[in-house]
């Protein structure tokens, strides 16, 4: 890791000077000063900070006695829990960089994730016991002393952690770190092919932990963690809360009333949602019944959240929502405080501090306020690249006039006279019909309206005559007996002639990622195997 990291440019601004507390280092005050606080609220009961850090501390010196050094990764395959958390702080503790895996991915994609991260310990939950028997031949550089039980239950998988931390002292040693050390690496989803490793270094992660300390993940936040510590959706406030020695309430899987029990019980003042969790926490028949008046602020990110959403949960949902919009890669950074800005819920937001947004055209040229493109930016937290992948970091940079690096976004959008920033479509996504350049988020809004429509996804098909055409997958809401060629024609009566859609087709859901992204490859998939059809 430190060979590949040195050879990485940095891209984010940097300051001369810059100084910094190591996580690692940090958390072990938090042992003397609040050490019967609790740190992490799982399934399995309570662990206060002396615990954690006790814990923490013992999982790193025991990774460096059976040979980590600084720089290395370590892996895990894990649902959210206690141990997970305290593995993640161990490795940083020991002055690891951490892989998250996702359970979600395919074997052969998990095989591939920890030779390209070069993991030197891999550990796993019984939950995903079976997945891992799937790739575990394929796993040449990790032996049977490096795959280890995630837990207290070994079987078929390795040592239980308890019984491999045997002995080991609990004593603080935290490594060393500095701004340009590797912290984590993220994966990217993908169905073909070696995933994009992401990676983080602690310059990105310490300036983020600092900044979304100021929306109040801090030492006094019980923050509610529903989303999967895989995502960096999760870190982004997991990672600010133990950094400032705050609260997390971890949930293995999300269930919408066991999150309003929770956050009722432990007090709950933040947490990070996806769209989709928004609205079935909103549609669960008990929600009004349930003490929510500790919250403070609820985030979103993911995917834009509708503004219809909003106005629902800022009516009946104690506390503030702040919309965030950014890549796991980082540079682009934007943020919608959506009770300073209720004119503006369509957006999502300004640019946070230190951060720079942009709009390019299909030349690279930056194009005006109001005009639509592509989304670029440059922010203070900015990744190092993909791992072994220099070609394919360089695809997504953008230098400005003046030498700027900015990150490309993929997401087509623009720039509305105030400064906030729109998200219109994925570029991928784009339809182009008879020459026309079809936005599917204006065709989803106008279905949205209607009142037998709770979720809709549109997509382009092949078609003779235009090329691609809008086909809109409609979900509708229970009881409702709207037929497609009535949803059809209401829609098409409120769209432009260039946009209209060629079809409705009723689905029973969407398929969606596990932090809740419709999954439109797959949506598309059936339409683009064989040859185009006429529309």
């Amino acid at each position: 890791m430190t060979n590949i990291l040195s050879e990485m440019p940095v891209y984010a601004p940097t300051e001369s000077g810059e100084t910094m507390e190591a996580i690692g280092h940090r958390i072990q005050r938090f042992a003397t000063e609040q050490g019967d606080k609790a740190a992490v609220i799982s399934e399995s009961g309570v662990l206060n900070w002396r615990e954690l850090v006790q814990q923490a501390n013992r999982i790193a010196n025991r990774l460096r006695d059976a040979g980590l050094q600084h720089g290395e990764t370590v892996a895990a395959l894990s649902e959210n829990s206690a141990e997970y958390v305290a593995l993640y702080l161990g490795t940083l503790v020991a002055g690891g960089c951490m892989v998250p895996l996702s359970g979600m991915a395919s074997a052969e994609a998990l095989g591939l994730m920890l030779a390209d991260s070069r993991a030197r310990f891999l550990f796993v939950s019984e939950k995903n016991r079976d997945l891992l028997s799937e790739f575990r031949q394929s796993l040449a550089d990790l032996s049977e002393d490096t795959i280890l039980a995630l837990g207290n239950n070994g079987t078929n998988i390795g040592l239980p952690m308890a019984e491999w931390l045997l002995g080991t002292s609990a004593d603080p040693a935290p490594d060393d770190v500095s701004l340009d050390d590797p912290f984590n690496i993220i994966y990217s989803s993908g169905t073909t092919g070696t995933p994009k490793g992401i990676l983080h270094d602690y310059r990105f992660r310490q300036r983020q932990m600092v900044r979304m300390s100021r929306f109040g993940l801090d030492g006094d936040a019980v923050n509610l963690v529903s989303t999967p510590l895989y995502s960096n959706t999760t870190l982004v406030s997991v990672l600010p809360t133990l950094f400032h020695g705050g609260t997390l309430v971890t949930m293995a899987k999300f269930d919408a009333h066991r999150f309003l029990s929770l956050a009722e019980q432990h007090r709950v003042t933040h947490a990070m949602l996806v769209p989709v969790q928004y609205q079935r926490i909103l549609a669960d028949p008990e929600f009004d019944r349930f003490d929510l008046s500790s919250f403070k602020l609820k985030l979103c990110t993911s995917a834009p959240l509708r503004a219809s959403v909003i106005a629902e949960a800022m009516q009946r949902w104690p506390g503030n929502i702040r919309e965030v919009y950014g890549l796991t890669e980082g540079g682009i950074s934007t943020s919608l405080d959506c009770g300073a800005y209720p004119d503006k819920w369509d957006s999502v937001g300004l640019p946070t501090e230190g951060a720079e947004v942009r709009v390019i055209d299909d030349a690279g040229n930056e194009v005006a306020n109001g005009k639509i493109g592509e989304i670029v930016g440059r922010a203070i937290s900015m990744m190092r690249g993909y791992v072994n992948r220099p070609e394919q970091t360089e695809e997504m940079l953008w230098t400005s006039p003046g030498g700027d690096v900015f990150y490309r976004s993929g997401d087509m959008g623009r720039i509305d006279e105030d400064g906030f920033i729109y998200i219109l479509d994925r570029r991928k996504d784009m339809i182009i019909s008879g020459g026309f350049n079809i936005y599917a988020v204006d065709l989803e809004k106008v279905l949205l309206a209607h009142p037998d429509v709770v979720d809709v996804a549109v997509i382009g098909i092949p078609s003779d005559h235009w090329g691609e055409t809008p086909l809109g997958l409609v979900v509708r809401a229970i009881g409702s007996t709207a037929t497609e060629s009535d949803i059809l024609h209401w829609a098409n009566n409120q769209l432009g002639k260039t946009q209209r859609l060629s079809a409705i087709e009723l689905r029973s859901e969407l398929p969606r990622s596990t932090i809740g992204k419709v999954l439109k490859r797959e949506l598309r998939a059936p339409y683009w195997q064989g040859e185009a059809t006429g529309s």
